[in-house]
């Protein structure tokens, strides 16, 4: 979002935008139900809506350790033997990438419970939570200061080394998608593509930026903006949303859907 927020261009775009902040999860509510033309969408959402069109080039992934998904469950407790799991109401893809997960972990029947990010309150009421965004920045800051105040060990688990380890994919997150009536043309295309650019060679400023705002040192979102999020819709990614999709249908948790970057929209991308 770097040209939206910053200048030169956040002026000329801001004349043809109109940019509001919220939950992935609510982005996707919002184009579904046509109050918005285009959101930044966790990927479960096309499944149920295949009308919806991705925009190429850009997305939200990571192809390894990425910090800000975490399964948190007691050390006592192994994965096979978790009985219910606390779920951040946040993002509804990471949660069926952990139901994934837990099928492959040999606990495929296991609950999850809708609750706000509270690692304290979540862990009260389950054996296992799942905490994503900053929720899980701040736990994994605060790991030694919570067991030396409960005494009690817990296990975090990235959810997207996770996958990666179980699948050889990569963990794509969200992506930029337009409504169906919404025209998508080469101009907003590019939008999108240069801001994410943009930003990619502005990295410094939004550390500083972003270190005010969070009780986060400075390295750890440096190394977080840097390496463990990857922006770019490439053709590892594009794989790695299929066999998603594949491996969700197979397993019931999603209904059967094959995705596909529009023709001209993808040479596009790969051509700039």
């Amino acid at each position: 979002m770097w040209d939206f927020d910053h200048p030169p261009l956040n002026a000329e775009l801001a004349s043809r935008y109109q940019i509001d902040w919220m939950l992935p999860s609510e982005c996707a509510d919002r184009l579904v139900a046509g109050t918005a033309d285009i959101g930044l969408v966790p990927i479960a959402t096309l499944a149920g809506n295949p009308a919806l069109r991705v925009l190429p080039g850009c997305t939200i992934a990571s192809k390894g350790h990425i910090r800000s998904l975490l399964l948190v469950r007691r050390a006592s407790q192994p994965l096979k033997a978790v009985r219910s799991v606390a779920a951040d109401t946040a993002s509804r893809t990471t949660v069926t990438y952990a139901r994934l997960l837990f099928h492959l972990w040999g606990n495929p029947d296991v609950p999850f419970l809708p609750m706000a990010a509270d690692l304290d309150a979540m862990l009260d009421r389950a054996d296992a939570a799942i905490v994503i965004g900053d929720p899980a920045l701040l736990a994994m800051e605060e790991r030694s200061n919570r067991e030396e105040r409960t005494g009690e060990s817990l296990v975090y688990h990235d959810l997207a080394e996770e996958w990666r380890k179980h699948t050889g994919l990569p963990f794509v997150s969200a992506v930029w998608a337009a409504a169906p009536a919404c025209p998508i043309d080469e101009s907003v295309i590019r939008d999108f593509l240069l801001s994410r650019d943009h930003g990619l060679q502005n990295l410094e400023p939004l550390v500083a930026e972003w270190s005010a705002r969070l009780p986060i040192p400075e390295e750890t979102i440096r190394t977080y903006l840097s390496s463990n999020i990857h922006y770019i819709l490439d053709d590892e990614c594009v794989e790695g949303i299929r066999g998603f999709f594949r491996k969700a249908a197979r397993a019931g948790i999603l209904p059967r859907y094959e995705f596909s970057l529009p023709e001209q929209a993808a040479t596009t991308a790969q051509t700039r």
